[in-house]
């Protein structure tokens, strides 16, 4: 299949697809970061070249991925890739999904921000006195639930901002960089002392962590 155009929308159903097994999503948050070969990207996950590529093919051809280089290794040519890019999400785009296509969402983007955490965390990234983790339940009535997600969003606006200007000073001492993580969450609670849903059993597929996984 050919690539296709960028995904530029979370409904796109191409990006359902994309996020519906958990090595894409690894792979994804690595292209992103910069580009490799299936290789590399084999290398680090410690799992088969053939998985790999099988798995950065399909984000090809899904129009998440593009080839920006190629380089000969060992007699062989190594394709390297990077992301073109996440979609963009609005409150009108979320609301139009169904279901169980949020469902999918959430598992994969909780599960990349778990994994994002977990390692960092291993790694020593919260031991800077500015990092920061907590969890808060609020009592909100509606207006004082729609005000805090307006605030929401304007605070990660100002983050954007913040890194934007970041970026134009680290043209100037790219040693100077760190690379931070943000993880928000806002969403409708269900108090820990309260039971599920009726039907809703913890660690499955609809309400767990695991993304559904397809054939590799």
């Amino acid at each position: 299949m050919a690539n296709q155009e960028p995904v530029t929308n979370i409904t796109d159903p191409r990006w359902l697809r994309a996020i519906s097994h958990p090595i894409r999503i690894r792979l994804l948050a690595m292209l992103d970061e910069e580009p490799a070969s299936p290789v590399i990207l084999a290398g680090k996950l410690e799992q088969p070249l053939g998985t790999i590529a099988y798995h950065v093919r399909t984000l090809y051809d899904l129009g998440l991925l593009e080839l920006v280089s190629t380089r000969q290794r060992r007699g062989a040519t190594e394709h390297y890739y990077r992301t073109t890019g996440y979609p963009t999400s609005s409150p009108a785009a979320w609301e139009s999904l169904d279901g169980i296509s949020k469902q999918r969402l959430l598992t994969a983007l909780i599960a990349r921000a778990t994994d994002y955490a977990t390692r960092s965390a291993a790694a020593g990234g919260f031991d800077s006195g500015e990092a920061h983790i907590s969890t808060d339940a609020l009592k909100l009535d509606r207006q004082g639930w729609e005000e805090l997600a307006r605030e929401t969003r304007q605070w990660l606006t100002r983050a954007r901002e913040l890194e934007q200007q970041a970026l134009q000073r680290l043209q100037e001492n790219p040693a100077g960089r760190i690379d931070a993580g943000l993880t928000m969450m806002l969403f409708e609670a269900l108090p820990f002392s309260a039971e599920l849903p009726e039907g809703e059993v913890a660690g499955s597929d609809a309400g767990g962590l695991e993304p559904a996984q397809e054939r590799s």
